[in-house]
């Protein structure tokens, strides 16, 4: 493919057999499209942890020194991860209608289910989104089918307690003279030797979790769209509480997580040609702008990223689309630019 070849002749090419028109619903035929413009979609990864106090907690430091093990269930929140990425929304200031012509191959169009221009004579490449690492609650295994008879008939909560770190510590002993070759019955292959090893890390996490309690993890994913139209200086997207989670920007009961945007292009400052009809295929050439997101006074997100409000429209001429050239081009449907475009 020659694109430099081709860019030229879009800049050359005058000739027209077709006007595109604006859309107007319900006037007009052939296939109604959609030129892109950009929404900031922020995305918060955010922790919900839940602790509930184990039956032996308040005889861990006494039988297993360990120390901060609190008898009082809790639950708080942490933020994880958060990002800024450019979508692609329906600019309703850009819907054109493509006229039916006998000659024109350009009809050969394939549109987003929202109306976005995504190909012509071709087919896009399907996008699949990279799927969130999300951390999901864990399995805590039932701690008391690994008690043994002594500790079940103890008479005390206390002698229940002092019975069962014991029976940590016994597990340990194991496992080490098992790592070390030292065992009376060692397994015989290495695949017996892992699952050996694996229940009693299993039975040992159990019993520890009786004095340590259990902390459940869960991630959830927040996610707004802000426009640029709108303004990006110290925009609160979301208020954040360790007690709460993820708050609405009108929430005070949150700190406040500010997105920002930064571009030498003033938004809106683009005037097309007035009273002349483009003639051929229109599409944007985006701008870029420097995106960063704040949070209790620290940057934690800045990239920079296309902003089609910051760039410009131009046009792929119709005489691309005559039967004597079969040009193919696919486009970015979150900012309406050329991804590819070649011709036999």
């Amino acid at each position: 493919m020659k694109k430099g070849i081709i860019a030229l002749s879009l800049l050359a090419a005058t000739a027209a057999t077709y006007a595109q028109d604006p859309y107007i619903p319900g006037k007009g035929e052939g296939i109604a499209y959609f030129l892109p413009k950009t929404a900031l979609e922020v995305r918060v990864i955010a922790t919900k942890v839940t602790y509930q106090p184990g039956e032996f907690c308040q005889y861990a430091n006494r039988f297993l020194r360990l120390n901060n093990v609190t008898a009082q269930p809790e639950t708080y929140w942490k933020i994880k991860q958060i990002e800024v990425c450019s979508v692609g929304v329906p600019d309703s200031t850009k819907a054109y209608i493509m006229k039916l012509k006998d000659k024109d191959l350009a009809s050969n169009m394939e549109l987003t289910d929202d109306g976005i221009i995504k190909a012509i004579n071709t087919s896009a490449p399907a996008t699949e989104e990279t799927p969130y690492k999300l951390e999901k609650p864990q399995r805590h295994p039932n701690a008391r089918k690994y008690l043994t008879e002594e500790i079940l008939m103890a008479g005390s909560t206390a002698k229940m307690a002092e019975l069962t770190a014991k029976e940590i510590f016994n597990i340990r002993e194991s496992k080490n003279l098992i790592l070390r070759g030292q065992a009376e019955n060692m397994p015989k292959d290495g695949a017996s030797l892992q699952l050996v090893i694996d229940n009693l890390n299993q039975q040992e996490q159990a019993m520890t979790e009786m004095f340590t309690g259990i902390n459940d993890r869960e991630d959830q994913v927040f996610t707004v769209r802000l426009s640029p139209e709108e303004g990006l200086k110290d925009r609160i997207a979301f208020r954040f509480s360790e007690k709460l989670g993820i708050l609405t920007p009108d929430d005070l009961a949150g700190e406040p997580i500010y997105v920002n945007l930064t571009s030498k292009t003033a938004l809106g400052t683009q005037e097309e040609g007035k009273g002349k009809q483009p003639k051929g295929v229109l599409y944007n050439i985006p701008g870029k702008a420097n995106v960063s997101v704040s949070f209790e006074g620290k940057t934690v997100f800045e990239e920079e990223l296309p902003v089609t409000q910051l760039g410009y429209t131009e046009v792929l001429t119709d005489g691309l689309f005559d039967k004597k050239v079969n040009t193919r081009v696919v486009f970015n449907p979150n900012t309406g630019a050329i991804v590819k475009i070649d011709k036999d």
